[in-house]
This record gives structure tokens, C-alpha cells and sequence, in this order.
């Protein structure tokens, strides 16, 4: 009889390999790969103890630590399932999130006590609250907190052949737009085959370092709370993204992997404190979560020494989907890999993608004409909560639309010229702005840049460049509108130019295109109602 598919195997095997190897390096805390087992399978059952039932959902509100890693393995262990939060949201959004997904506990951490104290009476499922990160004598209210729930359990390991694959094991909310965020449902299967597509996807040896630097509750970071483990790899976590402690903690730790968004690859970079740490145990670094210019991998490859490729996914695939790591046989060099290395890039092993047009038809493979990219893979997500109309509308036909326009050429590699919604028509011609915005990345004085569409009387909107200069550096607009004029069809190219100090951010470093657009569409909802819309993360009285 086959053993189901599931993650919890990932940390058993380690468990039982490499059970004196360091696992988890949190703060001051280090745990072997015994100690984080032992620690998950307490946490499976002291769950139990609190009234946890298979298929309940438990939530965490919680930065990178070493707990939250714990219950990526010790929640599926008592047959429930984790529910990671975005800890930039606020107290309207996490009570939707809460009650839509009819959470029965949540822990948090201390920092997070007065916002979960501010909706805690509006919560209607949540039983049980449990602090993170303090002592006993600094319980929230009331109960244990989460290491006096540890401590006072017994570990509970289950058969594994009790398991099943196809049930619900992980339950991330998307990021709501013009409507209310949709939960994404990860089974045990899903969970276990995107794994294992990742990892071959990557360097497979069991002796690496990965950091967390991107949080665990987003697409970019939970994927690798499997593949580490999986390898029986260190896991380093860090709390929050601050430039000088990650170079340290490369330095200290010897990290040989990580990920970033490209927005934290440039604070990195231009970090200060850069120059003063030996980096040389950097084995590779990928970007994702937003697009990557050339410019950038060229100069993260330059300054630390290491390879930098990207790479594409989505919450709903588990999220992988794509690597531009170079093909073996392709004779790229110089500015060529570069330019490859930036692109979205090709299918990891067991995953299809097409680029299709509006039919469903697939667009030629040459490199210029545009379709919406579509994927099946075994890490696609078994569908949305409570919301089957519209998984059926992305699942269509065994299918997942992803809403992302791309490119692809005979060599396979997709390159991603825009969501749907950000592509700008002026006159009548589509322009990407993630184009515009790796030229603007190119300009030795640009330090971040963001290309919005804007209202014209004459073309009905064109492109407009927010701009976020290096420090100490000097451009003015005139200046920037030519140089993307010399690379650049003129009708694709920056109308006007606004300087700013910085951008919004999600928690992991993407820029908010819909807050930037937001005081330049106020009385042009007509034309473009999807920009004047007001954000709605929870239903309307």
C-alpha cells in the first residue's frame, strides 16, 4: 500500500537522518532536527487538548520564529490545518479573514497583543487565544501561552498511513483587490509534490543554509518551510527584513541560500554596512514576487559573488511555478544571461504552462506576441474557500488561469509583460509597464521606479514614472524621459515623471500600484473603474 503524500514526512525523515544536525537558528535559540520534531509532535498534541479536530483551522498571527515553523509540521500532525496571516493587515481584515475561514485558535505574538484585543469580541469561531513569544507571567488574559502548551504535552506522532493526501492542510488568504480576499486551500498532496518539484528545481544536497528573510505567511517564503526540512538543511529566521542584521546573519550563520523580493535585493546591495561582512558563503540567491531587471541580477551577481536568477509562482500553486536558472546546453553569456536570468522563466519539473489567447488558443512561441499565462501542476490549488464559482472560473478545463500576461520563445522561458488589470492603453496601443520600468532601473540614479497609468484627454491615459532616487544621486524628469526615448518606442515611453522618497509596500517589499494610482483616477471612474474603487477587505453593512 502506498504511504499518503504528505509534508509531515519531510520532518520524520529528517528526524530520523539527521536527528544531532542543527535545524532552526531563531535569536539565540538553536534547535537540532530532534528538538524541532519533538517540538512539533507536542504541539500536535496539546492542539488535541485545547479541542483542535481534524480539519479545524488554526491561525497564526506571528513574524519568522521558530514557532511558527513548528506548526508548519505539528498543526498537519493533529490533522488540522495552519492558517498563516499577513501581519500587515489590519483589525477589519483579519476579522473577515478569521471569521470567513472559521478559525478555532489563534496564537500571536506579544507585539500583536492590542490588535488582536481591538476585534477579539467581533471574532465568532476562535475559542482559544495563546501568546507566542512570552513568559508565563505575561499570559494574554488568560490560558497558557504557546511554550507552556508545548511543555505540558506529550509528542503525538500518528501513523502515516492515517493520513490523507487529499485533505485541506494549509489555508493562505490572498491579497483582496477590488474584493474581499479568497482563501486558497494547499492540500497534504499538493504540499508534498510542489516539494519535491522545487527542490529538483534547486540544488538538491542536504548540507545547506537558507534564510528566511521573506515572511512565512507569503507565497515567497512558506514554500521553503518544506524544501529546508526536506533536505535536512539549517533553517535561519529572521523577524523583519533590516539589511545590516541579514548581512550579519549571512556572515555569522554562513547562509548559502535565500530569497528576496527585488526591492529588499536593493537595500541590500546598497547597504551600508555591505563591505564589512565576508559574504563568500552565498551559493545563490532567487528573486520573485515581483519583476527583475537585468541590471539588478547583474549587480547582485557582481557584489555578492553568487548566481541570481528568478522565479514565478502564485499562492494558488503551492506557489512555484517557474525558475530562470540557465537550461543546460544554452550558450548564453554576458548580458544575454542577464537578460534570461530576469525573465519569468521556464516550467520547473512537473509543472505545464502555456501562454494562450483569448480562445484558449496557444500564442506563438516567439518571443513577442502576448497571451495570459495558464498552468496545471500537482501543486494547484484544490480551490478557493467557500467559493466555488470562482474556482471554477480560474480552474477552467483542468487549468489555472493566472491573470498574468506574458511572452514566451522556443526555449520555453516566459517573460511576464503585465497583470491584466496594470497594462496600459494609450491610443489604443497596449504597454507593458514593467518594460518601462526596467529601463528606468537602468539609469544609473534611479534607485526604485513605478510606471502607472494616467488620464489624457487626447490618448485616454499614458504611462507615468514615480521615481525614487539613489541616495545622493540627480536626475530630473526631462532627463529620464529621454534616456527611456533612446531605448523605448516614444508611445511606450513616460509622459511625466514624479519624484518621490519612497514607495508603498506590501510586508515584503511589492509596490502598491493601486495606492499610487489612487489620487490620479478620483473622477475618471468611468474610464478605468477598477482604479477608483475603494479597497473592500470585508463585506460591506
Amino acid at each position: 500500500m502506498n504511504i499518503p503524500l504528505t509534508p509531515v514526512r519531510f520532518l520524520r525523515y529528517a528526524e530520523q537522518q539527521y536527528p544531532h544536525r542543527t535545524a532552526i537558528v531563531c535569536g539565540k535559540a538553536r534547535f537540532t532536527y530532534a528538538q524541532f520534531a519533538g517540538r512539533a509532535a507536542r504541539l500536535a498534541s496539546g492542539l488535541s487538548s485545547v479541542g483542535v479536530k481534524p480539519g479545524d483551522r488554526v491561525a497564526f498571527l506571528s513574524l519568522n520564529c521558530h514557532r511558527l515553523l513548528e506548526a508548519y509540521y505539528g498543526v498537519l500532525e493533529a490533522a488540522a490545518v495552519l492558517l498563516p496571516l499577513n501581519v500587515r493587515l489590519g483589525a477589519g481584515e483579519l476579522t473577515y479573514i478569521l471569521n470567513d475561514a472559521e478559525a478555532s485558535v489563534l496564537f500571536f505574538e506579544n507585539d500583536f497583543s492590542a490588535l488582536v484585543d481591538s476585534f477579539r469580541n467581533k471574532l465568532t469561531t476562535v475559542h482559544s487565544f495563546f501568546l507566542l513569544n512570552a513568559p508565563p507571567s505575561a499570559a494574554w488574559h488568560e490560558g497558557q501561552t504557546y511554550d507552556e502548551l508545548v511543555a505540558a504535552a506529550q509528542p503525538y506522532r500518528p501513523d502515516l498511513m492515517n493520513f490523507d493526501e487529499d485533505s485541506l492542510g494549509e489555508l493562505f488568504y490572498t491579497s483582496g483587490t477590488s474584493a474581499s480576499p479568497k482563501g486558497v486551500m494547499l492540500t497534504h498532496r499538493n504540499i508534498y509534490l510542489h516539494a519535491l518539484s522545487a527542490v529538483l528545481a534547486k540544488d538538491s544536497s542536504t548540507d545547506g543554509v537558507h534564510m528566511h528573510s521573506i515572511p512565512l505567511f507569503h507565497a515567497n517564503g512558506w514554500g521553503a518551510a518544506h524544501t529546508v526540512t526536506l533536505k535536512g538543511s539549517r533553517h535561519v529566521m529572521v523577524s523583519r527584513f533590516d539589511p545590516p542584521e541579514i548581512l550579519r546573519l549571512i556572515e555569522t550563520e554562513r547562509v548559502e541560500s535565500l530569497s528576496l523580493v527585488p526591492a529588499m535585493a536593493i537595500a541590500l546591495v546598497n547597504c551600508p554596512e555591505f563591505e564589512k561582512r565576508d559574504l563568500s558563503s552565498l551559493r545563490s540567491i532567487g528573486l520573485g514576487g515581483a519583476a527583475s531587471s537585468p541590471s539588478l541580477i547583474r549587480e547582485v551577481e557582481e557584489k555578492f559573488h553568487c548566481e541570481c536568477y528568478s522565479g514565478y509562482g502564485l499562492t494558488e500553486t503551492a506557489p512555484v511555478l517557474t525558475t530562470s536558472a540557465i537550461k543546460p546546453g544554452l550558450p548564453w553569456a554576458g548580458e544575454r544571461r542577464f537578460e534570461a536570468q530576469a525573465m519569468t522563466g521556464y516550467a520547473v519539473l512537473g509543472v505545464e504552462v502555456r501562454v494562450v489567447d483569448a480562445n484558449n488558443n496557444d500564442v506563438p512561441r516567439d518571443g513577442s506576441a502576448v497571451g495570459e499565462i495558464i498552468a496545471r501542476s500537482d501543486g494547484v490549488m484544490k480551490g478557493y474557500w467557500k467559493q466555488p464559482e470562482v474556482t471554477a472560473e480560474v480552474l477552467q478545463g483542468g487549468w489555472f488561469h493566472t491573470g498574468d500576461m506574458a511572452t514566451w520563445n522556443e526555449d520555453g522561458y516566459l517573460l511576464i509583460v503585465d497583470r491584466k488589470k496594470d497594462i496600459i492603453v494609450t491610443g489604443g496601443e497596449n504597454v507593458s509597464s514593467l518594460e518601462v520600468e526596467k529601463i528606468l532601473l537602468a539609469h544609473s540614479a534611479v534607485l526604485e521606479a513605478a510606471v502607472i497609468p494616467v488620464p489624457d484627454e487626447k490618448w485616454g491615459e499614458v504611462p507615468k514614472a514615480l521615481v525614487v532616487l539613489k541616495s545622493g544621486a540627480v536626475a530630473n524628469g526631462g532627463e529620464l524621459i529621454d534616456f527611456c526615448r533612446s531605448r523605448l518606442a516614444h508611445y511606450k515611453c513616460p509622459k511625466s515623471v514624479e519624484f518621490l522618497e519612497s514607495l508603498p509596500k506590501t510586508g515584503t517589499g511589492k509596490v502598491l500600484k493601486r495606492e499610487l494610482r489612487k489620487k490620479y483616477w478620483l473622477g475618471h471612474e468611468t474610464i478605468r473603474p477598477e482604479f477608483s474603487a475603494p479597497l473592500r477587505t470585508a463585506p460591506s453593512d
